[in-house]
């Protein structure tokens, strides 16, 4: 079982680390940090799964899954027994505008 951060989740998470490293230092981006893998551990593991996203559930796309950290959310599919992580985004961010662009672009 691995955790798979694709990338733009990738370019996701360095970004809202800039971003909590400039607003509010070190110590609190390390601390958000530790939450999000500990989180996505807890899904890898199958001790936690998140919740269907609503906006793909109402037209059937059930295998996308998201979760969410005391700052972030997280979007998620497993396929088989990997978990590939699709987005990041803080609390304060548009998710579904966010969601959106990432799921067009593809």
């Amino acid at each position: 079982m691995a955790v798979i951060l694709l990338p733009d989740a990738q370019a996701d998470l360095l970004s809202l680390q800039e971003y909590m490293l400039d607003k509010w230092g070190e110590v609190a981006w390390l601390k958000a940090e530790d939450e999000i893998f500990e989180k996505l551990e807890k899904v890898d593991s199958g001790i936690f799964n998140g919740t269907p996203v609503q906006e793909l559930a109402s037209v059937g796309i059930l295998d996308y899954q998201h979760v969410y950290t005391s700052h972030h959310k997280l979007l998620y599919r497993r396929i088989g027994n990997d978990i590939y992580v699709y987005l990041f985004a803080g609390h304060r961010q548009d998710y579904p505008t966010i969601l959106a662009k990432r799921l067009l672009s593809r």
